[in-house]
């Protein structure tokens, strides 16, 4: 949930963008640009602590038009909701009506057009699971250097 008197942090112009489109988000999020992707923002739901880079894109509605031929007032929605620590990757595209848990890693490029359970990464078109977010961690340990903090040239060197 947003409440903005807990508001510690500035505010990226994204994020400015996002509350006032009526995005709902907690604390803590870095928004690397428009996410949304519908005249429904609304229908948006984030957590705390999420991290969604560049060119996501969640969809709140779409391909009414094609049904139109048969139901002219034909129109689907569905909210999209994303629970706290959720990690998306750039391109990926959130489809509506689905619910993504918490502390879940979404890959680059991936299309979720399923709900995502808590724990897990996921990547792929149509999006799967792909191991435990401790799997991903144990896998990746060997890589880590544990630059986070770092400036650039401390990183560098």
């Amino acid at each position: 949930m947003h409440f903005p008197f807990f508001r510690r942090h500035k505010r990226s112009s994204v994020e400015k963008l996002a509350e006032k489109a009526g995005v709902v988000f907690g604390e803590n999020n870095s928004f690397a640009s428009c996410f949304w992707s519908s005249a429904e923002p609304y229908l948006i739901k984030i957590g705390s602590n999420c991290q969604i880079t560049a060119d996501v894109k969640i969809f709140t509605h779409g391909g009414s038009k094609v049904a139109r031929t048969i139901y002219p007032k034909f129109d689907c929605f569905g909210k999209v909701e994303i629970g706290d620590n959720v990690y998306i990757g750039n391109n990926s595209l959130i489809m509506p009506g689905v619910t993504i848990g918490s502390d879940v890693l979404i890959a680059a490029g991936s299309v979720v057009c399923h709900s995502v359970p808590s724990g897990v990464v996921v990547g792929g078109n149509p999006a799967r699971i792909i191991c435990k977010v401790e799997e991903y961690i144990e896998r990746n340990k060997p890589y880590n250097l544990d630059t986070k903090g770092l400036s650039r040239r401390e990183k560098k060197r």
